[in-house]
């Protein structure tokens, strides 16, 4: 992380160099485009990656945001996902599409629960309206040979997702005395 930042600030003061000393515009071509590419390395540098070889886990955002009190809540989302980020997993979230009204009383996309989550869009997914998060949720659990963060024991869907409605492949939760508690 500190080499893009180094590169940005270094090209950064050619760029001034160009700007400030005559007959040094020449360096513009090579300092302009080296403070764009550094400034691009950079920013990368400053998200978070997700190393290939973390467990995965798919959180049932729909679910999940109820946990604390019944009420639906960004808050309880960050904090799941923050404590199995802590505990070495990765948290993809699944919603049903009413997710956004139930947060905040109007639709919400993939890209503003995102950025209410602060992951990548990559992470989340909203689920067309009037189709069911729960099949998606099983089949992408099963696909990837994932567990799903959830309260819901999936009774409906059981027969279909024998394997995935098998506690083994659920982590449940909650809070118990305003502390957050996850079955890892």
């Amino acid at each position: 992380m500190k080499a893009p930042l180094v590169l940005f600030m270094l090209s950064l003061g050619g760029l001034l160099v160009a700007l400030v000393l005559p007959g040094a515009a020449d360096w513009l071509l090579v300092a302009g485009p080296a403070a764009f590419a550094s400034l691009i390395l950079w920013l990368r540098a400053l998200r978070p990656v997700v190393a290939a070889d973390v467990p995965w886990v798919i959180l049932d955002g729909s679910n999940v945001m109820h946990w604390q009190g019944g009420i639906p809540q960004v808050e309880t989302l960050r904090e799941v996902i923050v404590a199995l980020e802590r505990a070495g997993f990765a948290a993809g979230v699944v919603f049903d599409a009413n997710a956004g009204y139930k947060l905040t009383g109007q639709y919400l996309d993939r890209r503003d629960l995102c950025d209410l989550l602060g992951l990548p869009e990559s992470r989340v997914m909203v689920v067309p309206k009037g189709e069911p998060a729960d099949p998606v949720i099983l089949r992408a659990a099963r696909n990837h040979g994932v567990r799903v963060v959830t309260n819901d024991r999936f009774r409906d869907w059981a027969e279909e997702f024998p394997d995935v409605a098998a506690t083994a492949a659920l982590i449940r939760g909650g809070y118990r005395e305003g502390r957050l508690w996850l079955d890892l």
